[in-house]
Formats: structure tokens, sequence, C-alpha cells
């Protein structure tokens, strides 16, 4: 038998209740850039899923009670255990996902910001008072409102950044005192489980209960045992817009957070730092081997800088090294799995027959994937407007940057777009036209720092990811109304 190239650090099996339980199904985590063995990874089913629910549910009050302080505590002990093992971390996110070790260094950073913010936010989740006399009748009440957890949560996660995506779903909903049920990747369970594993340990030493967090892998079955059950509070979901569609419809009425990703467009103005807008789309494109929901995938350059503006871009291409993950000079590698390398391979070869040039890189030996520049995408091609989640992008030019805000609002997508210029007035013309979560001015559109608000319009989903923002999603707001006496003051 093959040598696992991870020995976890966890228990066999599935952190299901106070405990982990053991079963017979295992699937093999492959490294996505030569096949290796990674670890054998339990699968969960529908029936564990119900499993998971049914102790959330029953943890439900003692969680929603927990003290702030063993809230708080719990984040930061698992924010110091992961900070003790971050280089094995590092390691095992490259072995699972095949993501440059550059992109995991910095998904393990994010996620140590995550779980301390989340922890800091639990001293600001309170309410405040109403002034209830602005009527006559609210004359002697005092009311003021306070913010209570919304349930179970059921987290459900993407392969392109498994730990900091879970850390987004568990650290909000462990802060609002709400139970959470986290579902990885199929593809990426490994790191989530020891985020997880090390999350309920911090727990349990705080004071609190295990079954609070809870994890279950497995595929679309399991995924529809814990959407679907009408005792849960709120979905958090990370993927493809078909699957959040899905899942909001089949979830209603209960509450759904979606983030479906995009195809996140560059504006590059007549007065832009060509430079800059050229080492954007090179830092901006290609990291996590494109596969991330705001990575640069359209450039909308205006026609009077067009040309100069290939020319620099072409001389950066170069540096956009290709090979071994593990390397820390990659910077793109290969795809989560040979379905998702030979799609995207389809795109670019539909968009070359329906006229689009390639400027540089496209498919290689064995349908690999180079770093690809395409030029002039028909616009209704999937290459330009679709998610590609791949190392691809499409430029085109216009007149000016009225058109260019056009082009970027016709996209059925809108998480985050940016504009390179040196104008104010052109920046804030970008901030109040484009249609999207985020606009970015002189940086890349995947710039987010995890204490913002983030997340999309249209098809790029609903509500906000954040500590603070999720855990206003992952609560509900309380009233309450009192008259102190019931008394009459006879003076009056």
């Amino acid at each position: 038998m093959t040598e696992p190239l991870f020995h976890p650090e966890f228990p066999d099996g599935l952190p299901v209740g106070d405990g982990w339980v053991t079963g017979a199904a295992h699937d093999e985590v492959r490294f996505p850039y030569d096949g290796s063995l990674v670890a054998p990874a339990p699968v969960g089913d529908a029936e564990l899923a119900h499993r998971a629910l049914d102790a959330a549910v029953a943890a439900r009050e003692a969680v929603g009670r927990l003290p702030s302080h063993v809230r708080r505590a719990a984040l930061l002990g698992a924010h110091d255990a992961i900070a003790c093992r971050r280089d094995e971390v590092e390691q095992l996110l490259v072995l699972e996902t095949g993501k440059p070790l550059v992109d995991c260094r910095v998904e393990v950073t994010r996620t140590l910001v995550t779980l301390r913010t989340a922890a800091e936010e639990v001293a600001r989740l309170h309410g405040e008072t109403v002034p209830l006399d602005l009527l006559p009748s609210g004359e002697g009440l005092i009311g003021f409102w306070v913010r209570r957890p919304i349930g179970v949560v059921v987290g459900i996660a993407g392969f392109n950044y498994p730990l900091l995506l879970a850390a987004h779903k568990i650290a909000p909903a462990l802060a609002a005192g709400c139970p959470v049920v986290a579902k990885p990747a199929p593809q990426t369970p490994l790191a989530t489980l020891w985020l997880v594993h090390l999350v309920r340990e911090a727990l349990v030493a705080a004071g609190g209960p295990a079954a609070a967090v809870q994890l279950v892998t497995g595929g679309p079955e399991v995924g529809v045992a814990l959407t679907t059950d009408r005792r849960i509070g709120a979905v958090s979901f990370t993927g493809s817009a078909a699957v959040g569609h899905r899942i909001a419809r089949d979830a209603a009425p209960t509450k759904v957070l979606l983030e479906l990703g995009s195809n996140a467009a560059l504006v590059v103005a007549g007065d832009a730092d060509l430079d800059a807008a050229a080492d954007a789309v090179v830092r901006g494109g290609y990291y996590a081997s494109g596969q991330a929901c705001i990575s640069v995938q359209r450039v909308v350059v205006v026609e009077s800088v067009r040309e100069e503006f290939l020319d620099r871009l072409a001389t950066r291409m170069s540096e956009v090294v290709t090979g071994d993950p593990r390397d820390p000079a990659t910077r793109v590698s290969a795809l989560i799995d040979d379905r998702s390398t030979q799609r995207v391979g389809e795109w670019l070869a539909r968009a070359v027959d329906a006229g689009a040039q390639v400027v540089c890189g496209g498919t290689g030996p064995g349908g690999t994937l180079a770093p690809t520049v395409l030029l002039d995408v028909p616009v209704g091609e999937a290459a330009w407007a679709e998610e590609v989640f791949g190392p691809v992008v499409a430029v085109r030019s216009v007149r000016d940057c009225d058109e260019a805000f056009d082009v970027v609002n016709a996209s059925r997508y809108g998480l985050h777009a940016s504009v390179y210029t040196s104008s104010l007035e052109t920046a804030f013309a970008a901030v109040d036209r484009i249609e999207a979560g985020g606009v970015v001015v002189n940086e890349v559109p995947g710039f987010r720092s995890d204490v913002m608000p983030y997340g999309g319009v249209k098809d790029s989903g609903a509500g906000r990811e954040g500590p603070r923002f999720a855990m206003e999603e992952l609560t509900v707001t309380r009233m309450a109304v009192i008259r102190p006496s019931t008394r009459k003051d006879p003076a009056r």
C-alpha cells in the first residue's frame, strides 16, 4: 500500500455529537499535481447528517446561553492552536488542493485573522435602546433590543480555500451563539476536519459543548439532508451559482446566505498607470491557479491605451511560474481535478473557434493549462460570460470608461470589480455605477480584507461575510418593551 503524504493529527472518523463517529466508508484524497495519496478521508451519509443535526438542535439552547467569555476564549484558543501548527497546515493545504504554497500561506494567515476578529466581535454583539415615547402611547415605556442567535447553522464550503471558507462559517456562528454543522467539499475534507477538531478542543477547554461544532463529509445527498431540515436557522454556502440557487429553493423559507462566485472585471482607464494595471492582472489573474471567485477574468481596456497595455502585460507573463505547488516560486499549478482541467480547455477551444486570439498560454501536452491571455473573446462565450475558475484572463477594449462600466455590468455576476485610474472622478464614478458587492480602485478585484463586508449582487449571491457582518446575519433582533409600573400617577 502506498504511504500517505499526510498523517492526521485528529481522530479517525467524523466529529458528530460530543465525540467522533467511525465508519467503514473512506475515500482517498489525492494530490492534484501528481495523483499521490494524501490520506484516506472518512465519508459521511445522509443518516449521519441527520444525526449531527439532532445533536446540534439538542445543544442549541446551551450554545445560545454560552457566556461571551467562553465563546471568545474558544475562538482565541483555536487561533493559537492553528498558529502553532501553521507550517503543517500550509503543507496539508498544498497537498489537498494542489494550490501553490504562496497562496496556502496567505490562506492560513487570513484564517487566523478571521478567528481572532470573530473573537473580538463577541464583545460587540449587542443591541441598543429605542425612544418609544416618540409616540404619546409610548410615554412611560422603556424599549431596547438585543441580538439572539438564529439557531443551528449549516456551513458548506468550496474546495479552493477549504480552511478559510470553513472558518468564515464556523467562527461567526460560534461567536453568535449558534451551533454549526460544517460540510467541506468532497475533494478537500482534511484541512476542515483539522480546523473543526481544534475548535472543538478549544471550546471544551473553555467550558462549552463539543457538539456546538460538528462536521459531516459526503456528496450531494449529505448537503440535501443538512439544508432541507426545517429545524435549522440558516444555511451559509460558498460554491457555484447553480448549486446555490438549488439550495435556496430547497431550503426555503430557511434563511440562506450565498457566496456564488463571479467573473471579476478589471477596467483600465486611459489615464491609468499601465505598469500597475499589468501587474494587477499578473498578480490578480493567476493566484490560486485562477481558482478564486474574485480573480481577474475580464479586463476591459480603454482603446487609446490598448496596445501599450497589452505590450506591458505580455512582458510580465513570463513571471507567472508554473510547476509543483510545493515550490515557493510556483504561481500556477494543476487544477483541483481532471474534470475541471478538461472543462477549462474546452472553453478555451470554443473561444478560439468563435474568433478569440490567444496572446499567450493555452493548453499544453496532455491538456495541461498554462497561464493564458485571450483577446477579443465574443461576449456570449463562456470564457467571457461565465466563471472560468482557471488561469485564464480575457481582454477586450472599449471607447471610454462609460462604456467600460456598461460592459462590466452586462454580466449576471456582481461580486468584485476594480478600476485602474489616476482620476478621482473616474474612481467615484466606478463606485457609483458598477453593480457589484465591492469596487476596488487601483488594486486587484481579488483584494479582500476578512474584516470587511464581503458578498455579491445578482447571481453572485446574497448576504455578507466578514465576522461582524456574518454575525449580524446569524442573529435576529428581539425587541423588549417594558412598562415599569401600571400604577396611575395621581398628579396627572
